[in-house]
């Protein structure tokens, strides 16, 4: 079905996620809504040398009981974590997916896939040699492999690959699975994002950039988007999926559906490899893309998912991009970082913000952004501080911006 201007509608019938806030969706949602922190003391090693000893894990989560340890043996945590957010979003959209096997795509994202196998690998080799490397490493530490995995699980045999665009990865599968289905490439597509950093390496990495919070001692207030006093972000890990299809076909399988995916923008600064554009214009560029993708206007839109890091330079850049793309309404949108209780998922943050951006539509209800205390002067828009409310939602947008100046940005419409 097109849009009345010819465009082939796309719609999400199904979600999954696995994150610092809830193992499933409805408990992530949940916590978001209340505005609860999964912000924490580091558990997966020993954290105590380094400067940051905090981040939002995944807590509760036991592979082994999830998929076996013969599976859990030869996969890193990000594929895991992958695994468990696509059967919940299959599940969830009720789709038989041997019934259309040949068409179904799989396009999933991750910043750097399992980097705790290639810090495992590169220390075994150094202190052990060459025959202490595991002949898992490789497939179990590339980028592509979460996606190739759910394939294997599901038995979908249409386009299979990765998106890497540091923090904007998994925005960027979701905007381009539509455009797999939208051109006649897979009749749906599993689509998302996964990442497990939270590792030696990892942290250790983005501490030599100084990136990350250093709020050791108050780790639940540790990520502070457009506050005054942030002062970087915290890593998080997780995964986050959807299923897309085309709305005839949703209707006539009587699915659930819970939004379109009516907009995508994708734009760079050509910039700076770690800095945004300090005046925003790429990610202006892209939100404008996206809705006049979504054949929208600025005043359609009910609410905004911010990439919002808590970094200084990304959150008044992107309170910069949103007055210009905006203009005069930008005061007026309530628009939240749900980091601010997540963390940031690096390349799978674009694909859980997503599908927060979703359900803020079903349930009429913008989240918070917590620890939100005294804004910035440079951060003066409705940041939804601390308390989320009820609000109209026919339009929401969600952004993600990464490393490289790679920006994206989804919009997603109510489907009556």
């Amino acid at each position: 079905m097109s849009n009345g201007n010819g465009r082939v509608r796309i719609v999400i019938t199904g979600l999954g996620a696995i994150t610092p806030l809830g193992l499933d969706v409805e408990s992530t949602w949940k916590a978001c809504r209340a505005g609860t922190s999964g912000v924490g003391p580091i558990t997966q090693f020993d954290a105590s040398a380094l400067p940051t000893r905090i981040a939002a894990e995944v807590k509760g989560f036991d592979p082994v009981a999830v998929l076996g340890v013969k599976e859990t043996r030869r996969t890193s945590r990000c594929i895991q974590l992958a695994l468990v957010a696509a059967r919940e979003a299959v599940t969830d959209s009720g789709l038989d997916i041997a019934s259309i096997s040949e068409d179904m795509g799989v396009l999933v994202a991750s910043g750097v896939g399992g980097l705790e196998i290639l810090e495992r690998a590169a220390l075994n080799l150094h202190q052990q040699g060459v025959r202490r490397v595991s002949p898992f490493t490789v497939p179990s530490m590339i980028v592509d492999m979460p996606a190739g995995m759910i394939a294997i699980e599901h038995g979908a045999k249409g386009p299979n690959f990765a998106v890497v665009s540091a923090c904007a990865s998994a925005a960027h599968a979701l905007g381009e699975a539509a455009e797999w289905i939208r051109r006649g490439d897979a009749t749906a597509v599993i689509a998302g994002g996964t990442e497990a950093s939270v590792c030696a390496l990892g942290v250790g990495s983005f501490n030599a950039m100084q990136a990350l919070s250093t709020r050791n001692d108050e780790p639940e207030r540790a990520s502070r988007p457009f506050d005054r006093d942030r002062a970087g972000f915290v890593i998080g890990e997780g995964a986050a999926m959807v299923v897309l299809e085309e709305l005839d076909s949703a209707r006539r399988r009587d699915a659930h559906i819970y939004a379109e995916l009516s907009g995508y923008g994708a734009t760079a600064d050509a910039s700076h490899i770690t800095a945004p554009e300090p005046n925003g214009d790429g990610a202006r560029r892209c939100v404008l893309r996206a809705l006049e993708r979504a054949h929208a206007a600025p005043a359609d839109i009910g609410y905004i998912n911010a990439h919002g890091t808590g970094t200084q330079l990304n959150d008044a850049a992107e309170t910069k991009a949103m007055k210009a793309a905006l203009g005069e309404v930008a005061a007026t949108v309530p628009m939240s970082s749900t980091k601010s209780m997540h963390g940031h998922l690096l390349g799978a943050g674009g694909a859980l913000e997503a599908i927060i951006a979703v359900l803020a539509i079903r349930d009429q209800y913008v989240p918070p952004t917590i620890n939100l205390d005294e804004p910035d002067p440079e951060c003066d828009l409705d940041y939804v501080p601390n308390v989320g409310r009820d609000q109209r939602i026919d339009l929401a947008i969600s952004t993600s911006f990464g490393f490289g100046g790679h920006n994206a940005c989804l919009a997603f419409s109510r489907v009556e």
